[in-house]
């Protein structure tokens, strides 16, 4: 640990609390440009959605723009307009598209929405010809999801009359989703890509959007005009067939409340789940459920506690979690200290394996609670 860590887990705002999340913004923003390089010359944007994967929309934004992001994409317009005030200049898109009554908000607040039907784009595109303008959007067309999107009946009455439907818009570009993009060998996917292309070929020329982080991997032919990265951004590995090709980008310490010794026949945590088959000492460490962690984790992973391997035992608790510190030398063990949950010694998509989950609900169940600490660029 840096004496800058150090000294910053001593400040007033850490001790408050019974766990930090450490963000590193200098790899958060080393990961976008990564993937910037991997993809040129088409644009990387930065999916910012879900309060920035956990970890601040408005830090992570600004550190994002900082290195040369201009496209945000979030899920809703509240995530929006806090985008919007951080970020005057950035081109912010609303994947939810605009909820009927929000058009003036919308508009006024120089938003881009995602248009997911027929019926979605009428409104937007009214809503311009009241306001005797163009409003940009980008419409998004279904190509295997069967999620949003223009269903196939709805994209064929676009091709048939594209000018009527988009009269009044700003046409910022088509965009897709891939499905399947985490598995290589999946036939869905270069299905998807045969099917953009057939709508495409039909459709006013426009910038095309369709790699999410794992589609950036497949390749070229993938990349079109904008790739929409998220989850790579954020540590986890976007390509699960690849050794992770990006820097981690969180830490997560709990502090040590309380050391005990607990001997044979005596258990530990709810439902006495945990039973001492040996002399032992156990840590309750100042962080649960309440905070993200997977109540499913139940005995299950390990943390570390200044080098040494600290198993987790016995039920996730609201607000604790118990490890056994028997191979922890005493003169590391300190009430106070802290031990490593989520780091080098374990990633975020150890801990989701481990939790029969998936990374993105891990970082996106970061609690509220954590202090935050930010590296390598500006805290909110």
């Amino acid at each position: 640990m840096t004496n800058d860590l150090a000294g910053l887990l001593q400040s007033p705002e850490a001790a408050r609390v019974g766990a930090v999340l450490i963000i590193d913004l200098a790899a958060l923003v080393s990961n976008w440009r990564d993937l910037a390089a991997r993809v040129a010359p088409a644009e990387c944007a930065a999916v910012v959605k879900a309060n920035g994967y956990g970890l601040g929309d408005i830090a992570v934004a600004r550190a994002l723009w900082q290195a040369g992001a201009r496209s945000f994409f979030v899920a809703d317009i509240e995530a929006g307009l806090r985008i919007r005030r951080a970020l005057p200049d950035a081109r912010v898109i609303i994947l939810h598209g605009v909820p009927a009554g929000t058009e003036d908000e919308v508009a006024g607040q120089r938003l881009t929405p995602v248009l997911s039907s027929l019926g979605e784009i009428a409104r937007w595109s009214g809503h311009a010809h009241r306001l005797g303008d163009r409003l940009p959007a980008i419409i998004h067309i279904d190509t295997g999801m069967n999620r949003l999107g223009l269903p196939s009946d709805e994209l064929e009455r676009l091709c048939n009359d594209p000018d009527r439907h988009l009269s009044g818009l700003d046409l910022n570009g088509w965009m897709s989703h891939l499905a399947c993009a985490d598995d290589p060998r999946h036939p869905l996917t270069p299905e998807q890509l045969r099917r953009v292309h057939a709508a495409l070929a039909r459709l006013p020329s426009a910038p095309v959007s369709l790699a999410n982080s794992a589609g950036i991997f497949h390749g070229a032919d993938y990349h079109f005009d904008l790739v929409r990265p998220g989850i790579a951004l954020y540590g986890a590995n976007p390509a699960p067939w690849l050794a992770n090709p990006m820097r981690p980008v969180i830490r997560l310490l709990a502090r040590i409340l309380q050391v005990r010794a607990v001997a044979p026949p005596m258990t530990v945590g709810y439902d006495a789940t945990h039973h001492v088959d040996r002399p032992s000492k156990v840590a309750a460490l100042g962080m649960g459920y309440a905070d993200g962690y997977p109540w499913s984790l139940a005995g299950k992973g390990t943390a570390s506690i200044a080098g040494h391997a600290a198993p987790l035992v016995a039920r996730v608790s609201m607000d604790l979690l118990t490890a056994d510190v028997s191979a922890v030398p005493d003169h590391l063990l300190q009430v106070g200290g802290w031990a490593d949950i989520i780091g080098p010694h374990r990633d975020v998509d150890q801990v989701a394996r481990e939790a029969g989950t998936i990374g993105y609900e891990i970082l996106t169940r970061l609690g509220q609670r954590y202090h935050r600490i930010y590296l390598g660029g500006a805290s909110v």
